[in-house]
């Protein structure tokens, strides 16, 4: 997968630096991943919840962040929508970030 941008991830990490490894992990396995459907991310990420409109909410570092991404798997591009702690989470509209 293409995932656009890893400088939104690198721009987090350097605020919450304990959420660097498993960021970075997190893009290693994404972006050799082949997604086509929801159900291919659940295969390796059964925590991670399907939202309307091709979005994926992550657990991050335990359950400590939120990561959205918004999926175009046509074209194999992962969008980061949003990264932020579980009470920043709690803010936005998953749906439609």
């Amino acid at each position: 997968m293409r995932i656009i941008a890893r400088s939104t991830l690198r721009d987090f990490w350097e605020i919450h630096a304990d959420s660097e490894d498993a960021l970075r992990a997190w893009y290693q396995d994404t972006s050799q991943a082949q997604w086509k459907t929801p159900e291919d991310i659940k295969s390796n990420y059964a925590s991670a919840g399907i939202i309307v409109g091709n979005r994926i909410v992550f657990n991050i570092k335990g359950n400590h962040y939120r990561l959205i991404v918004a999926i175009n798997y046509q074209f194999g591009i992962v969008y980061i929508r949003f990264i932020g702690t579980h009470r920043q989470h709690d803010k936005v509209n998953a749906a439609s970030i």
